[in-house]
């Protein structure tokens, strides 16, 4: 079995950033999928599975409002991990044209009052949320991205060296 895009990402070294996981042309349309990663997997904790849920609810509303950028958001979602979200847009841009779009959002966090649709009747689990913690979150992102705005580090995904046997199979050590 092949193994997916995204596990081919060598995550002992990813940092926080925004990157590229793949693009796809489906009935002649491009789709790419962005890796927002907030926290670096396997070496720091994970985000509160409350405040992920209410970052996932506020960054989803920003962005579908976002008047230069409602019709081209298809997806904003949490990782299984819980190191970071899912953004899938419609076209190709490479990370450093998202970057402003994605800083703004983490940082409207900051103005929310309360988390949009956390009501019993638009969200399926509306008493997981924390909107303290969300802003806490946010804000270190926010600031991670403004003093890393010029890391290359935090737009390229560092790949997995995988050895291939003479007979062209890839080893994978995990």
């Amino acid at each position: 079995m092949e193994l997916i895009q995204s596990f081919s990402v060598d995550h002992t070294k990813i940092v926080p950033g925004i990157f590229t996981s793949r693009v796809d042309t489906l009935d002649m349309a491009t789709v790419t999928t962005y890796d927002i990663r907030l926290k670096r997997p396997n070496r720091e904790p994970v985000i509160d599975v409350a405040a992920m849920h209410s970052l996932e609810h506020i960054i989803a509303t920003f962005l579908r409002n976002e008047p230069e950028w409602k019709d081209e958001i298809i997806y904003w979602g949490p990782m299984g991990c819980l190191t970071g979200f899912y953004l899938i847009l419609k076209g190709n841009r490479a990370p450093k044209e998202i970057y402003d779009l994605l800083l703004h959002a983490f940082q409207s966090v900051a103005q929310a009052d309360e988390v949009p649709g956390a009501t019993a009747v638009n969200c399926g689990h509306y008493l997981m949320h924390n909107l303290g913690m969300a802003k806490w979150y946010a804000a270190e992102f926010a600031d991670y991205l403004t003093a890393n705005a010029n890391n290359p580090a935090i737009f390229e995904y560092p790949k997995s060296e995988r050895l291939v046997t003479d007979d062209g199979k890839h080893f994978y050590d995990s």
